[in-house]
């Protein structure tokens, strides 16, 4: 398949799970950069493929067949960002941006042999979960954003859901990262902000942040 098809694939895999949950033309157009016609197209495209489902006005929705390929792209894009933050310490913002361009060019084979080299992880270094071979998400994700999380408990992060440089940076300068444990001190409902302690430094995180860090509680 080419890139062009493995990204839209994606792309509707990833708003359908993590963002609005919009799998409408326009939004699949709008994420990848290309126009509402040429995606209604590529949508058209594809339900002949078998690999979504297409009606007009309607959100697309992946097939088995498509969410099959989506999740094989997936899966070697998050073992590339375990690979390279693990070998070579790249940014969060780095290893996704690489990750996008090898993603394309890895057979299952050197998936397998990546995967393997690095003890199979479940997870990548953003927190998301790493499909395994046979395209299935094994873990069980229990997490909550910032936003909802209860004042006084203490947290471990479990999630970074963005592509962002600048939000990546903002985190690597305070210690907000996968597996890092931070305690909510207050949470401001009429401004929408969070303040936490994190390596005994204490900052507020506005909701633009708060709703896109995920953690569960530490019992």
């Amino acid at each position: 398949m080419s890139v062009a098809i493995e990204n839209f694939v994606k792309a509707i895999y990833n708003n359908e799970k993590h963002d609005i949950a919009n799998t409408k033309p326009g939004n699949i157009a709008s994420k990848l950069g290309i126009s509402s016609a040429a995606a209604t197209d590529m949508a058209k495209k594809l339900d002949t493929k078998g690999l979504l489902n297409y009606e007009k006005y309607q959100k697309l929705r992946l097939t088995k067949k498509g969410e099959k390929m989506a999740l094989n792209v997936v899966r070697k894009h998050r073992l590339w960002e375990a690979f390279l933050h693990k070998t070579f310490d790249m940014s969060l913002h780095e290893i996704h941006r690489e990750a996008e361009l090898l993603e394309h060019e890895t057979s299952d084979f050197l998936a397998e042999k990546i995967s393997a080299y690095l003890g199979n992880p479940k997870f990548d270094p953003h927190g998301d979960p790493i499909p395994n071979a046979n395209g299935e998400i094994t873990t069980k994700d229990t997490s909550i954003s910032l936003i909802n999380a209860n004042e006084n408990k203490d947290y471990i992060i479990s999630r970074l859901m963005s592509t962002d440089k600048e939000f990546f940076e903002f985190c690597a300068l305070n210690g907000i990262k996968y597996g890092n444990k931070i305690a909510v001190k207050k949470q401001f409902k009429n401004s929408q902000m969070t303040q936490i302690i994190i390596n005994t430094n204490t900052i507020v995180l506005n909701q633009d942040f708060t709703q896109i860090i995920y953690v569960n509680e530490i019992n």
